[in-house]
């Protein structure tokens, strides 16, 4: 089933008619399947991508990379806990980095509500100890859609005779 779950990752507006006829098996085998993934927490939720950029020209993301330093007999959980519930947190991981413990992905409406967003709000929690704030500049290709029409070389060509 783990080929129904990527297909699903692909294009979560696949019907179970069409899922079946895609992997060779009953409907009912992929509805108790999705149900079963679902209950499980497996498939978290289903969800639009969405090309922000035509909608806001302003938007924008940004990657910040934290160092933090875990309380004593808490670890990581509890400050994972406590970035969580900003609204403006897209997504948390914890990764295995010499130089940082978390990577946040941030979307906002401009540079500088990301950039009042980490001064005043993440980089003043007590066990963060620094924060380093990457804006990405242009998408290209997410979650395996392509996001821009056509990569186009913007570089002058120059003719050398």
């Amino acid at each position: 089933m783990d080929q129904l779950l990527k297909l699903l990752e692909q294009n979560a507006k696949l019907n179970d008619e069409q899922l079946s006829a895609l992997l060779g098996i009953s409907e009912e085998e992929i509805a108790k399947a999705i149900a079963e993934y679902e209950k499980d927490r497996v498939i978290l939720g289903y969800n639009a991508l969405v090309n922000w950029e035509k909608v806001d020209p302003n938007d924008c993301t940004a990657i910040i990379e934290l160092k933090v330093q875990p309380k004593r007999d808490y670890g990581y959980e509890e400050i994972a806990a406590e970035i969580m519930r900003f609204d403006e947190v897209e997504t948390l991981w914890l990764m295995s980095s010499s130089s940082y413990d978390f990577s946040v992905v941030v979307r906002g409406h401009s540079f500088r509500d990301i950039s009042m967003f980490v001064a005043k709000r993440l980089a003043t929690l007590d066990s963060v100890t620094s924060t380093a704030t990457n804006f990405v500049l242009k998408r290209y290709k997410e979650n395996y859609f392509t996001i821009i029409d056509e990569v186009k070389d913007e570089r002058r060509h120059l003719n050398i005779d």
